[in-house]
């Protein structure tokens, strides 16, 4: 069965990505969620332990967890982080360690398997010159930086850093573990 990290930074959309966890659950594929203090705030630990079976990783200094990010990192296939903030980009872009999804990326073999981003911001946000140095630095590391969508943002603005749909993603995912699901 083939087994997917699934990690959530402090976005609104945090509401689609437990969409796209939910359709992976339902295909049969094992996910384990990992969240930002920020995500927390928009969707809680229960969630996402209802969604997957799992409880989220949410703290490395939890009792008994000490390990957890050198751990999942090799029991995933892929890693997708999504909604991806712009703090958390250039967080991962400037090596940063300090939460559970800074700590799995530092872990994660990006020569080996894939890690994914699913971009969500402000227009702006999306465009600061810091945001976009941040993505091709991920990009050149190995990161592919899946395609957000223009659109209706939370703010009440029309523009481009709109999270992907979550069927959309869900696809992608489904295409790149294709193999091992049989």
């Amino acid at each position: 069965m083939p087994r997917v990290l699934f990690l959530l930074s402090g976005s609104i959309s945090c509401y689609k990505a437990c969409h796209a966890i939910s359709r992976l659950v339902q295909a049969k594929i094992e996910v384990q969620t990992v969240c930002t203090a920020g995500a927390l705030r928009f969707i809680g630990p229960a969630t996402l332990e209802g969604l997957t079976g799992r409880a989220p990783f949410t703290d490395l200094w939890a009792q008994g967890r000490a390990m957890d990010h050198i751990e999942l990192a090799r029991w995933a296939d892929l890693a997708v982080l999504c909604p991806a903030t712009a703090n958390t980009l250039n967080r991962l872009a400037a090596g940063l360690a300090d939460d559970p999804v800074g700590a799995l990326f530092l872990a994660w073999e990006l020569k080996k398997k894939p890690w994914w981003a699913a971009p969500a911001m402000n227009s702006a946000m999306l465009a600061h010159p810091a945001t976009q140095a941040s993505i091709q630095k991920l990009t050149t590391m190995g990161v592919r930086m899946l395609p957000g969508e223009a659109g209706a943002l939370a703010c009440g603005e029309i523009g481009a850093g709109r999270l992907m749909e979550p069927d959309t993603l869900v696809t992608h995912v489904l295409a790149e573990l294709g193999p091992k699901i049989a």
